[in-house]
């Protein structure tokens, strides 16, 4: 049976243009004196790494993993670059603010502009020795996700074509580098949960490399059964982001709470222990399902600082690592194998 690796930390709320979060090393060295293991690096930060570069070199890559005060790289986080290879245009100011100043106001640029720069994170990942990479999908349905208005025959089914139509590319170029490509299931994305990954695999032909970034707090603020989620789709789980949630509704709003302040919302993230998600059954069904990747933590909560989020949060992914076992818990009560006294005590004889 596989074992979960970690902790680790996703760095991409931590960063900042002030010692210790300004670059790599400096920031490996804060995560590691926390006791962090390795470090999810988001790959459009320029502060911590070049992607053009690290897409064209090993020896670059090779550079920038002896910069992490000995922390594993575990992922390169792809959400920013993914999140514009789909943008309905209810969205396009909002969203051009991920994109490259060129590119901005001018979406089949934008397009394209974020199509090539989800392969240039192949390549740096592969370049990194990484197999797996977060992303998300974009989204060109998510205006219709309520059914009313009532939507025209058809229209969910274009939506995954033409979804389908621009990340396929991506995928068979995955394909050739070994990358799968792991979408963080996430309202506001056309993939948000088990239906519509399902939906969006078959517009894609069930492509190998669609597989999912398992972050159950977004499951639990959707009122998703997230242990459940793990049996069902444990073997495309190859990311794992560990962030708590917490649902609680109100006479006032519910799960479409989403105007009022964090604070004030039904649905709110937590620092890790401070929510709702039970951990230990999580890393149970991840370690039955043989997820052997990386726990990373990713930060976010409207309550508590960051910093103590993080110092908190290395000693608890720890605490829910599962040894796995070497022997069976009832071995010693076990006898050897022997097909013919297997035979007398069924009944069955020559």
């Amino acid at each position: 049976m596989p074992q979960i690796k970690g902790p680790a930390l996703f760095l991409a709320q931590f960063m900042g243009d002030t010692e210790p979060f300004h670059s790599l090393p400096s920031i490996t060295a804060w995560a590691k004196s926390l006791g962090y293991l390795g470090v999810q690096l988001p790959s459009w930060d320029a502060r911590l790494m070049d992607l053009n570069i690290a897409a064209e070199s090993k020896t670059y890559c090779d550079e920038l993993k002896g910069n992490t005060n000995g922390l594993a790289i575990t992922e390169l986080a792809s959400h920013l670059q993914g999140q514009l290879v789909a943008v309905h245009p209810a969205y396009d100011e909002l969203f051009d603010v991920f994109a490259a100043p060129e590119v901005r106001g001018r979406p089949k640029e934008r397009t394209a502009w974020a199509i090539e720069r989800m392969k240039l994170a192949i390549k740096a990942s592969a370049n990194l020795g990484l197999t797996a990479l977060p992303s998300f999908s974009g989204a060109l349905l998510w205006p219709t996700i309520y059914p009313w208005p009532q939507r025209p025959a058809g229209l969910v089914e274009e939506g995954f074509r033409e979804l389908a139509k621009r990340w396929l590319p991506i995928f068979n170029l995955a394909d050739e580098h070994n990358v799968d490509i792991c979408f963080e299931l996430h309202p506001g994305e056309d993939l948000y949960d088990g239906a519509t990954f399902e939906q969006f695999r078959e517009a894609c032909g069930n492509h190998s490399r669609i597989c999912i970034n398992y972050d159950p707090s977004h499951f639990v603020l959707q009122c998703l059964d997230y242990i459940g989620f793990i049996d069902e789709y444990g073997p495309f789980i190859k990311a794992f982001h560990v962030k708590d949630a917490e649902f609680r509704p109100s006479a006032k709003a519910g799960v479409y709470g989403g105007y009022l302040d964090w604070k004030k919302r039904p649905g709110r993230f937590r620092s890790l222990g401070d929510g709702q998600v039970d951990f230990k059954q999580v890393f149970t069904r991840l370690t039955a399902a043989g997820y052997s990747g990386w726990a990373v933590l990713e930060w976010e909560c409207c309550y508590k600082d960051s910093a103590q989020g993080a110092a908190e949060g290395a000693p608890f992914i720890a605490s829910m690592l599962i040894d796995v076992p070497a022997r069976a818990f009832d071995d010693f009560a076990g006898a050897a194998t022997d097909a013919a006294r297997n035979r007398r005590i069924l009944g069955l004889s020559d």
